[in-house]
């Protein structure tokens, strides 16, 4: 092996070594404190009651994306303590409560119905964009091949339904006040 290979080998362990530090640092494994995999699990006293409770936090989130119930120890008084496998379930389940979530914004925010009138099919959309400032809508219209016929700014309350899509449509397109 040549010097300029040996000093490469040498540099591809030390950026291996340093990685592996960086992962060790931000793993921890603590009975009542978990952290792995982009989140945080944390046992905390339930302020409802006598009881426990875990909260589980995405990496860079401020606010927990589930908070539960937790077992208490064998002494009845203490937490049973954080494992890998409780872990692993926690995040799943809070990685699912995110992801219904997302979705029921998704619901929320972006609307569709198809109507058909004389030129064919056409599937107007209403996408509302929640800005705190200045929330606004896009209504738009889209042929059967995907090709958009029109698209105007609207309120954020606007109500889609096939009848106002028809009516917008066979008025010209034009924008709603």
């Amino acid at each position: 092996m040549t010097q300029n290979e040996m000093t490469q080998n040498e540099m591809t362990q030390n950026e291996a070594d340093d990685q592996s530090e960086i992962d060790t640092a931000a793993s921890i494994q603590e009975p009542r404190l978990w952290r792995e995999v982009g989140w945080t699990a944390r046992v905390i006293k339930n302020e409802d009651d006598e009881g426990w409770a875990v909260e589980m936090i995405k990496d860079g989130e401020a606010e927990p994306a589930l908070v539960g119930p937790w077992t208490m120890g064998r002494d009845k008084k203490n937490p049973k303590p954080l494992d890998g496998a409780a872990f692993r379930t926690l995040v799943k389940t809070a990685s699912e409560v995110l992801r219904r979530h997302e979705q029921q914004l998704h619901a929320i925010l972006h609307k569709s119905v198809r109507v058909t009138v004389d030129s064919g099919s056409v599937e107007v959309t209403l996408d509302i964009v929640p800005d705190e400032d200045d929330p606004y809508a896009l209504l738009a219209a889209h042929d059967a091949a995907g090709e958009q016929l029109a698209q105007v700014r609207v309120a954020p309350t606007f109500k889609l339904s096939a009848a106002s899509a028809e009516a917008w449509i066979e008025g010209g397109f034009r924008k709603i006040s």
